[in-house]
């Protein structure tokens, strides 16, 4: 395994991380458990994971993953070996079962003293290595829209040094380490950064945010704050929702997989442009005798600004290939050509 220092911390986390968002809904108790014990035998030692989950969110598995690591901790007694991450949910429509729903899930001091205590019951532990806001109160972008539309109206947020006010009460307490965001613009993000350093208040350690072959928004300009501000990109969906492994090319259905599930919901991955672009990266992948997972989640590993690249796995032959991605180092020809695909058509899947 290799290791990457989380932000301006001696944290060394391992480059590849433990998604987990599949146990409670795709995955069980058990599987969570052997995926967990496989990825430590492998020397990975930083779990991500969030009060939302299990995906896809519903009151019956709401905080379910949380509750599974807490159980595993419990078990092993090994709470020393992961560095752990989890993150509070933010303003939505339609999670009500979270807290009453969206008007108790700003990022204000109550809600978040209310979030952390209960993620912390779940994970039975006392304290959350880096806390990370799961995606920003404001109107901006997010989970398949690419462009910003301003609103004149949209000023029901958290001002950002209030923010960070509330998460520092939450160091101090011991609850938790370090800081993060998720799914956060450049223009949040140094936001939050310049705050920090003004009013002496918890840094951003991390951004985490969609990054796979088929979705290169972030090295727009999120790549350029995360390597000169020591922000680094854990990158979520490194296979796009596994559609990059080529298991859904030619309208192949896999048993239990999440495009055979919930069809709709993850359209962002699934056009007729990323399919394409899809099948390129397959071949591409084949023609190097490279497993297609293995190739994506390697090409995600060496980005320069990404400090840790979180896989997700619903069986352990899926999991020992997205690990094994960290035994690659992919060729500048290899390069090259992954750059002529991408040139051919920027971000199909947004």
């Amino acid at each position: 395994m290799k290791y990457r220092k989380l932000g301006t911390t001696e944290l060394e986390v391992s480059v590849i991380c433990l998604g987990t968002m599949t146990w409670g809904e795709q995955n069980s108790q058990k599987e969570a458990f052997d995926q967990m014990d496989y990825s430590i035998e492998r020397g990975v030692n930083f779990f991500d994971t969030a009060e939302l989950y299990a995906v896809m969110p519903r009151k019956e598995t709401y905080g379910k993953t949380e509750e599974i690591i807490g159980n595993w901790f419990h078990e092993k007694k090994n709470r020393d070996k992961v560095i752990l991450a989890s993150k509070i949910a933010s303003k939505s429509e339609g999670l009500e079962w979270i807290r009453g729903g969206s008007n108790n899930l700003g990022f204000d001091k109550k809600n978040m003293n209310a979030a952390i205590d209960e993620s912390l019951k779940r994970l039975k532990t006392d304290y959350i290595d880096l806390y990370q806001l799961h995606w920003p109160e404001r109107k901006v972008p997010l989970f398949g829209v690419l462009d910003f539309e301003y609103d004149s109206k949209d000023v029901d947020w958290n001002p950002i040094e209030a923010v960070l006010d509330n998460l520092q009460s939450l160091v101090k307490a011991g609850k938790i380490r370090y800081v993060g965001v998720s799914n956060e613009t450049p223009w949040g993000t140094m936001k939050f950064l310049e705050a920090a350093k003004e009013k002496n208040l918890p840094r951003m350690m991390s951004i985490q945010n969609v990054y796979s072959l088929v979705n290169r928004v972030f090295d727009i300009a999120n790549s350029e704050v995360a390597i000169r501000e020591k922000c680094g990109l854990l990158a979520y969906s490194p296979l796009a929702g596994g559609r990059l492994s080529g298991k859904y090319l030619h309208n192949k259905k896999p048993k239990n997989a999440r495009y055979t599930l919930w069809p709709r919901r993850f359209s962002r991955h699934h056009t007729e442009r990323g399919e394409l672009a899809i099948k390129k990266y397959v071949k591409l992948a084949k023609k190097y005798n490279i497993k297609p997972s293995t190739f994506a989640n390697a090409f995600v590993n060496d980005r320069p600004f990404v400090t840790s690249n979180i896989i997700g796995a619903t069986t352990m032959n899926q999991l020992k290939e997205n690990i094994d991605s960290i035994n690659i180092s992919l060729s500048d020809e290899i390069l090259n050509e992954i750059e002529d695909i991408h040139l051919s058509d920027p971000n199909p899947c947004v």
